[in-house]
């Protein structure tokens, strides 16, 4: 596989990973959004115990309201978080 496929599969693997501990396989619920964050982009993100932060994360993501955090929501805030990184880095 490209690198690029790499990628996309370990995108894959990581939302698996955590998603369907709490309920539904296929959506991440506020815990196991949490739990991602924290062990996935802590280095980034920081490692945070704030609730309110972490409710307003969730509440940003869940674009469709349903409560959880479905594949699609977990991409846009993956893909965001590349796009502030690759900002960052460019002004290096």
């Amino acid at each position: 596989m490209s690198e690029t496929q790499q990628a996309m599969a370990m995108l894959i693997r990581v939302f698996h990973k955590y998603s369907g501990k709490e309920g539904q396989k296929t959506t991440l619920s506020k815990g196991e959004l949490k739990e991602l964050l924290t062990n996935e982009l802590g280095d980034i993100l920081g490692k945070s115990n704030d609730k309110t932060a972490v409710d307003k994360i969730f509440k940003d993501l869940d674009a469709n309201t349903d409560g959880t955090v479905d594949f699609q929501e977990y991409i846009t805030l993956v893909a965001c978080i590349t796009m502030l990184c690759n900002e960052f880095f460019q002004e290096q």
